[in-house]
């Protein structure tokens, strides 16, 4: 980080937010770099401590990494949230066809149902 011309260390200055936003850059790149042919993406709770205009900058930059990746065969992103407007940022892309939920059935099981991204805003908690 800089303030000025001066660069700062930025050991115990990040948010949580911060750290969380780095970490997931550097994975990120990462990914991209060493496992290009890689066939699944997987994020867990991505949007944790994020500010809103960051969550809206992870979503496009999925979608940008779906599109670039759209023609590989084997990809598929996985993505564990509870953030339903971040499951709405990535709908908006004509690349994001289907989510899935957990929920419990009437015998208090979990239950996975495969959704269309459609769907979303009439999921009732």
């Amino acid at each position: 980080m800089t303030k000025g011309d001066t660069a700062l260390d930025m050991r115990g200055r990040c948010s949580a937010g911060q750290k969380v936003l780095a970490s997931l850059i550097i994975r990120l790149a990462l990914a991209e770099s060493f496992c290009l042919n890689c066939g699944i993406l997987a994020l867990d709770e991505p949007t944790t401590n994020l500010d809103r205009e960051n969550i809206e900058s992870l979503a496009h930059a999925l979608v940008e990494i779906i599109k670039s990746r759209s023609q590989q065969r084997n990809f598929q992103l996985l993505v564990i949230t509870h953030d339903e407007d971040f499951v709405e940022l990535l709908s908006r892309s004509e690349y994001v066809e289907k989510f899935y939920r957990i929920k419990k059935n009437l015998d208090q099981c979990s239950e996975i149902v495969k959704c269309s991204v459609k769907t979303l805003g009439s999921y009732v908690h």
